[in-house]
């Protein structure tokens, strides 16, 4: 069986931007058929914003493909802010851009943070979901944070490790993200962006069964580095403003719709304990185990499996 591949380029009919206050002002596209099925792409991090890229997961004569950065992170401003930034806020503003556009229902198309944001976002408004295409699925508990930040994941790249130790004093080590946090956030301009570009090159080192230099390379760009590390550190630092469990706990208020969870065999940044820790709460929900892959949506048998199902809920 031949692999689906990405469908072709496309460019945006509108590119603008909507103020959610707070001195936020979230960038937003529009692509694709303004009349076809309408899809939220939710970007990962937090912090991660889209590209142009994202658009051709979906068949632009069938969908109303929506894009947007989330606050702080790619085309929104202020950039990398932390302000009034919290799980809550995005809740309020993905819903806030649905009324804007005038949309009752919508599907949600997420990946990695964009599957934790998607399912929260659901549990409090669950009326206005039509579907979910969810990729690398992320829980946010601190077991999950904990195995990627500070033991679990570093004994499988034991080498790229040390490079995301190295912005850190060696007696702050056993408490990674908080040490991570104070760099962050600190005044000292130099140590913020080294800080950015190890946090962030650590996650696109991992994010692919095969390191990918594009992956990398994009991961290290200080722009991206910058949001991308900021606001996943500030996020991981308060539990990503969510209850304990809240995720798992609240599936009972999911709607009845279709939803396709996706995940990689061997996902190191999003271990797939987390995917079938959900589906055994969430039966209804079809689990698509990618056995040959890692956690980005890049991979060739994570792309087949996202444009599957994009199809499949056309």
């Amino acid at each position: 069986m031949s692999l689906r591949r990405l469908y072709p380029p496309i460019e945006p009919y509108q590119q603008t931007s909507l103020s959610v206050g707070d001195g936020h002002q979230i960038y937003y596209e529009q692509s694709g058929n303004p009349q076809g099925k309408p899809v939220l792409f939710v970007h990962g991090g937090p912090g991660g914003g889209c590209s142009p890229v994202h658009r051709q997961f979906f068949d632009p004569s069938s969908y109303r493909i929506i894009l947007f950065d989330q606050r702080g992170s790619g085309r929104s401003t202020p950039h990398a802010s932390l302000a009034h930034n919290t799980t809550h806020h995005l809740i309020a503003d993905m819903d806030a851009l649905r009324q804007h556009l005038g949309i009752e229902q919508w599907v949600l198309f997420g990946g990695s943070w964009g599957s934790t944001l998607s399912l929260a976002y659901a549990q409090t408004y669950p009326q206005h979901v039509l579907g979910f295409i969810l990729r690398g699925i992320f829980l946010c508990r601190n077991e999950d944070t904990h195995w990627f930040y500070q033991q679990g994941a570093n004994a499988l790249f034991p080498d790229y490790w040390q490079d995301f130790l190295a912005p850190i004093p060696s007696d702050q080590h056993n408490s990674l993200i908080s040490a991570y946090y104070q760099q962050l956030t600190g005044n000292d301009e130099l140590a913020r962006m080294r800080a950015a570009e190890a946090w962030s090159v650590w996650e696109g080192r991992t994010s692919t069964l095969v390191s990918n230099p594009d992956i990398v390379a994009h991961f290290a760009d200080p722009h991206h580095a910058l949001a991308m590390a900021r606001i996943e550190c500030h996020y991981f630092m308060h539990k990503s403003f969510l209850r304990k469990n809240q995720l798992l706990d609240d599936v009972y208020k999911l709607p009845n719709v279709p939803a396709f969870l996706i995940h990689g065999r061997y996902d190191v940044v999003c271990p797939i304990a987390q995917a079938y820790a959900l589906h055994q709460a969430w039966p209804q929900a079809e689990l698509v185990i990618c056995p040959q892959s890692g956690h980005s949506a890049f991979e060739p048998e994570i792309t087949h499996a996202l444009i599957t199902a994009t199809d499949n809920l056309r």
